[in-house]
């Protein structure tokens, strides 16, 4: 299964996983908490963005960008970029209240995976709202390297 890591003996597969695994076994405690109640706020949108937001985008993706000849139903597309839209509309209303990245001031890990997604958001060739919180967390994103090179694949 892609992506999978191999260290110290592990094998551990699914993204998240992984993000969670090296934060940890780095001390990366600014990016995921030890605090439990600091560190559930990280996890829930982590587990949010894993289980909605990549449910939502997954048929028009495909379809889209993919070009998958099974995911070319016109009306499952429409369902599917409204679906992604709707859910990127949640993302823009917590990053409006909370301002800068998705749980305030600091780059979080919740930020790694959110930031793929709103990347793929971008680049996926269909019509989407204007999400003025949703854009400028993705150029303050931008503005660190490791994201351009790794979160948009170095495109400007």
């Amino acid at each position: 299964m892609v992506p999978v890591l191999q260290h110290d003996g592990l094998t551990i597969w699914e993204s998240n996983a992984i993000c969670r695994y090296l934060a940890a076994r780095f001390e990366r405690y600014d990016l995921l908490p030890l605090a439990p109640a600091e560190r559930v706020l990280v996890e829930q949108w982590m587990d949010w963005q894993a289980t909605e937001l990549n449910n939502s985008w997954r048929y028009a993706f495909m379809g889209l960008v993919r070009r998958s000849p099974t995911h070319q139903d016109q009306h499952a597309i429409q369902a599917s970029q409204e679906n992604w839209n709707r859910h990127m509309a949640i993302l823009d209303a917590t990053l409006s209240q909370r301002g800068g990245y998705v749980l305030g001031s600091n780059f979080t890990l919740a930020d790694v995976p959110l930031g793929l997604s709103v990347h793929r958001w971008y680049m996926t060739p269909f019509e989407r709202p204007q999400l003025a919180a949703v854009r400028a967390y993705y150029e303050l994103l931008s503005q660190r390297p490791a994201y351009l090179r790794h979160g948009r694949n170095e495109q400007p």
